[in-house]
């Protein structure tokens, strides 16, 4: 019970980092390309690190927040690139959240 607790955690803090804590500037300009203000990898970078702040904060091991930082940069960049639709984007960062969770269980 407690894993299903954590990943639960976990999804809802993946959903207010995508949808509350992103501006809509920043949803924009971290696909490379559509970028003005800054270059498109600073918004790319800045938004993974909150996913990866979360992750970190809510297992307690930054390790694994570094792991979700880069692991959210590459799928949104693989999204930007390949066009890939929001619900197999929001998949595939779930899926995510499950691997982190099976890891802690075999720690």
């Amino acid at each position: 019970m407690e894993s299903l607790n954590l990943l639960i955690v976990l999804v809802l803090a993946h959903f207010v980092c995508d949808f509350v804590l992103q501006s809509d500037r920043m949803a924009v300009e971290k696909i490379p390309g559509r970028d003005r203000t800054l270059h498109w990898s600073w918004w790319l970078a800045s938004h993974a690190a909150t996913h990866g702040l979360a992750v970190a904060l809510l297992t307690g091991i930054p390790l694994l927040g570094a792991l979700e930082t880069l692991m959210h940069a590459i799928l949104d960049w693989l999204k930007a690139r390949y066009r890939f639709t929001l619900a197999w984007d929001q998949s595939l960062h779930v899926l995510c959240k499950l691997i982190w969770v099976l890891l802690l269980i075999r720690i």
